[in-house]
């Protein structure tokens, strides 16, 4: 037998073995045999994404004083004093720098929302304990770093009502393509 036919009978056997499974549905009132279902709990626990809407914001709420402290403990040996960077990339500074030839992509300059800010502090900071923040202590370092970037005053309160309020410097930069 040549090579070329050897490979062709190899290839008739793989395909008729695929077919096989293929065509080979679970049985009725049977689900495959791949991990165990979730409850609605268990995604509700994890569906926590936050739209620009701001819709699903939980309670709490935090000022730029209150989060200067969550930020020292929990942000600054990776984005820097004040949001600076290093190692981590910089979360202040770069205003007006995105139509230059070296863009400064920072909150203050590229994010366009505060949700979004909200929600990836929530979701994945620190990024060596994520989900580990309360809600005020994300309220709270939000608001810090939205008052480094000189959006909000240092004394005002960020919540579920006022975060969707509050207007980004590249907002206009994006187009909303959520389904709110």
């Amino acid at each position: 037998m040549s090579t070329f036919e050897r490979n062709a009978v190899v290839v008739a056997i793989a395909v008729a073995a695929l077919a096989a499974c293929a065509s080979q549905p679970p049985a009725p009132g049977r689900l495959p045999a791949h991990g165990v279902a979730v409850s609605a709990a268990e995604i509700a626990r994890w569906d926590i994404s936050i739209p620009p809407s701001g819709a699903g914001l939980p309670a709490g709420s935090g000022d730029a004083k209150q989060g200067e402290a969550v930020y020292v403990a929990q942000c600054q040996a990776c984005h820097g004093p004040k949001g600076a960077g290093k190692p981590a990339d910089a979360l202040v500074g770069g205003a007006g720098s995105l139509a230059t030839g070296k863009p400064m992509r920072t909150v203050g300059s590229y994010w366009p929302y505060a949700t979004t800010l909200f929600d990836y502090t929530r979701r994945a900071m620190p990024t060596t304990n994520p989900l580990s923040l309360s809600n005020d202590e994300v309220y709270a370092v939000t608001a810090y770093v939205l008052y480094l970037n000189g959006i909000i005053g240092e004394s005002a309160v960020v919540n579920a009502k006022t975060l969707p309020q509050v207007k980004m410097p590249n907002r206009d930069g994006f187009v909303d393509m959520s389904r709110k």
